[in-house]
């Protein structure tokens, strides 16, 4: 029996400087046991690349798209103007950034008819597990693991919160 390698997550970025954020979203959803694929697309200095990308990205087999851009951040919601996937945009703080806001603004407020799903300023982890949870609505196993995921979530902070209570019903008795 082959086993389907076809990635269902496309993760891009607009340049090599975004990874360090956007490799958050590479490692959760490869810890869930999703398949990615991990790219560069420019809105800005290579269209043509960005404009292939989203038109053929479903037939290549993704089922989300997850596009981190810093500054002005445009490629998101291009990339959602053109496929009729979800797309998760994932606001960078890069280097040109005016303190991230112009990368959430850019890819928060689209206009009505092109939806881009935003998580916060540096989030990628968020946008994989946002990913995964729409690639479970259709994958038991996935779903199972994200369960797992939250109650292990869950039992850290369970264990944390016992460990800080018990420390200061300790420095109460002394």
């Amino acid at each position: 029996m082959a086993i389907d390698q076809t990635p269902e997550v496309g993760i891009i970025m607009g340049s090599k400087s975004d990874l360090p954020v956007m490799q958050d979203a590479v490692d959760i959803l490869t810890r869930l046991g999703a398949r990615v694929a991990v790219t560069i697309v420019s809105a800005h200095r290579t269209p043509q690349r960005m404009f292939d990308y989203a038109q053929h990205a479903a037939a290549r087999g993704l089922k989300v798209i997850i596009a981190g851009a810093g500054g002005a951040a445009h490629l998101p919601g291009m990339v959602a103007s053109i496929t009729h996937l979800p797309v998760i945009g994932v606001p960078v703080k890069s280097s040109n950034s005016i303190d991230g806001w112009d990368s959430v603004l850019s890819i928060l407020q689209m206009p009505n008819g092109i939806p881009v799903a935003t998580v916060a300023l540096n989030a990628a982890m968020n946008a994989g597990i946002l990913a995964a949870q729409i690639l479970a609505i259709s994958d038991a196993q996935l779903a199972e693991r994200l369960l797992q995921y939250k109650a292990e979530l869950a039992r850290k902070v369970e264990e944390t919160a016992r460990e800080v209570e018990e420390a200061a019903a300790s420095s109460r008795a002394h």
